[in-house]
């Protein structure tokens, strides 16, 4: 199974190397005061930067983002008096059933159906020091909006990580988890109110089995939202090329941790509910 989803993996980095018909590119920042660790604070204060790129070919689609995360001191890193520094970045390739085939493939509320592809990656500096690698693919249902889009895909996850041993004194090496479950939604649609757009996304994720310790890890719900406005035209740039606007990101039991364990457990850390302001620039 994991060599087959290497495989559907790579072919989807192959594809989105094809012309693009449309893309979008941006870069953001975030910014928020009551963000979570699994076994740490429930109040840490993040400044988010955000690398963005969506394009659109004869095949079907391409989605990237690189999120590069600086903490405060309540969430330290492991070798400095400041706080902990965090790369994760995403890919993901839909391929567009309709456009390869030329079928139809519409459904009750669904337009078109395809299949996604891709992968995540983190490192984080902290004392943990993650270093997630995860392959995913799975079919997408395109679903019938009148502006915008809402994509809901139920993906397999294969995940692993190497952190840093001398946490729980276990051993060292890349630990795979079970291969798990996820229903996943996107979606950015406009609010009927003029230039505000509602935007975000909803992973519910199954158990990934036993995590490096041995411990039982949970289901995760990771939910993040925005309202963002459209400033362009009072400063006198092209629709849609400034936006800023604020949001809510729940996460609870994070990257598979208890939130309700005591003792030794991830604890309250493990869930962050965190309002947060954002502006984006599009070019």
């Amino acid at each position: 199974m994991k060599k087959k989803i290497a495989l559907v993996a790579l072919a989807a980095v192959a594809v989105g190397a094809q012309a693009a018909d449309w893309s979008d590119t941006s870069i953001a920042l975030t910014h928020g005061k009551k963000f979570a660790e699994p076994y740490g604070a429930t109040d840490i204060t993040k400044n988010i930067y955000t690398f963005k790129h969506v394009s659109g070919d004869k095949n079907g689609q391409n989605f990237f983002v690189a999120d590069m995360l600086q903490s405060d001191g309540k969430d330290p890193g492991a070798s400095t008096t400041g706080g902990a520094q965090e790369v994760y970045a995403v890919y993901r390739r839909l391929f567009d059933l309709k456009k390869i085939t030329g079928n139809t493939y519409a459904f009750g509320p669904v337009k078109n159906m395809g299949v996604t592809a891709g992968f995540d990656w983190n490192t984080k500096n902290d004392s943990y020091g993650s270093k997630k690698r995860m392959l995913v693919v799975g079919p997408t249902m395109m679903m019938d909006v009148k502006q915008g889009f809402f994509d809901v895909s139920v993906l397999m996850l294969n995940e692993s990580n190497d952190p840093n041993a001398n946490r729980f004194g276990y051993s060292t090496g890349r630990y795979s988890y079970k291969n798990h479950a996820s229903l996943s939604m996107a979606w950015a649609v406009p609010t009927g109110v003029n230039n505000l757009g509602f935007e975000g996304w909803a992973d519910f994720i199954s158990s990934k089995g036993k995590d490096e310790t041995g411990g039982d890890t949970k289901p995760e719900t990771h939910i993040y939202t925005a309202f963002m406005y459209d400033v362009s035209a009072p400063v006198g740039a092209a629709k849609n090329t400034l936006k800023v606007g604020a949001g809510y990101e729940y996460w609870k039991n994070k990257f598979g941790n208890d939130t309700t364990a005591t003792g030794a457990g991830a604890g309250p850390g493990a869930t962050a509910k965190t309002p947060f302001v954002k502006a984006e620039y599009h070019f």
